[in-house]
Parts: structure tokens; C-alpha cells; sequence
């Protein structure tokens, strides 16, 4: 028994011959694409749907809930737990408190963005599919991929490779499944 393959990649030689094969790609219907590039194509992660809206929310989220928590522990600390009237200034003295809760905000939306990215990204990877294709490597030196991922409702091996061979790569290559 054969297993499926994970999908089949193209290899090309420019940003621009990427972004054709990718349009091309949507307008025939395939719909589970993954491209690959040795710097960022915004127009690429644009024709792919690639949406980044949920990261800055979670940077402000967390940035709001460790400011409050700053906040709140400085209020405690100083007007309610141990309170000093040190020359008659006020208990909740808040523009004394305002630079230490701006720093524990960033603080906490840089660690929330961090850890976020590495959830929706899914790292640590230590290993995908693609890595076993040969001249992989070079997609982070020179050369531009596209991957027809096997579980596109349009994927049959055959016909998804004749149909990459259509928009003029250097090489088209079968990426074989993990396990």
C-alpha cells in the first residue's frame, strides 16, 4: 500500500513567475497552496489569503492585562498593603506608576506575540515534508516554490502535475508524505 503523497512542488526561478503560477493555481480551483521564498512577497501572501490580524490583538490584549496587573500591584503595594505618606504626597501617587506600567505592558505584549506566533505557526518544526525534496534548500538562497498540498479537493497526482508543468518551472517534484 502506497502512501498519498504530501503534494507536488514547483520550482521557479523569480518572484514574478511564482506569483503567475499562483494565480493561475486559485483561478483553476486549487484552494490548499503553500508557497515558499527566500524574502517576503506581499502580494504573494495576499493572492494566498494569508491573514496576520489576530497577532496585533493578541499584543494589545496582553498588553492591557499586564499593564492592569502592574497597575494594581503597585496600587496594592502602596496605598492599601503598606502605605507611607512620604511628604505628604498621595497614596495612589499614578504618575510615579505610569513608567514601570508601561514597561511591564511591553513586557507582556512582546512575550504574548512571541509565544503566539509559535502557536499559530506551529513551531519548533523539526521536520516537514518539503525538507525531503531535492534543492529544497535553495528556497532560502534563490529560487521560489510552489506546493499543491495532496488534500486539495482538485489534487490528483497526474493532473496536478501536468498542470504545474503548464506554467513553465525549472522542476516540478513529488513531496513525498511524513512517516
Amino acid at each position: 500500500m502506497t502512501q498519498a503523497p504530501h503534494g507536488v512542488m514547483a520550482e521557479f526561478k523569480t518572484p514574478d513567475a511564482l506569483l503567475a503560477a499562483v494565480r493561475a493555481a486559485k483561478r483553476a480551483g486549487y484552494t490548499r497552496l503553500d508557497a515558499y521564498s527566500p524574502f517576503p512577497l506581499p502580494d504573494l501572501a495576499g493572492e494566498l489569503g494569508v491573514r496576520t490580524t489576530v497577532v496585533p490583538w493578541i499584543a494589545f490584549v496582553a498588553g492591557l492585562i499586564g499593564a492592569g496587573l502592574q497597575y494594581t500591584a503597585q496600587y496594592w503595594m502602596n496605598a492599601i498593603d503598606y502605605p507611607l505618606n512620604v511628604g505628604g504626597r498621595p497614596l495612589d501617587s499614578w504618575p510615579a506608576f505610569i513608567p514601570a506600567t508601561l514597561i511591564v505592558a511591553i513586557l507582556w505584549a512582546g512575550a504574548a506575540t512571541l509565544i503566539g506566533l509559535l502557536l499559530i505557526l506551529r513551531l519548533p518544526r523539526l521536520h516537514h515534508p518539503v525538507f525531503a525534496v531535492h534543492g529544497f534548500e535553495r528556497a532560502s538562497n534563490d529560487r521560489f516554490f510552489l506546493c499543491i498540498l495532496g488534500d486539495d479537493p482538485l489534487f490528483e497526482d497526474g493532473e496536478t502535475r501536468g498542470f504545474l508543468e503548464a506554467q513553465t518551472p525549472m522542476m516540478v517534484r513529488e513531496v513525498p508524505a511524513c512517516g
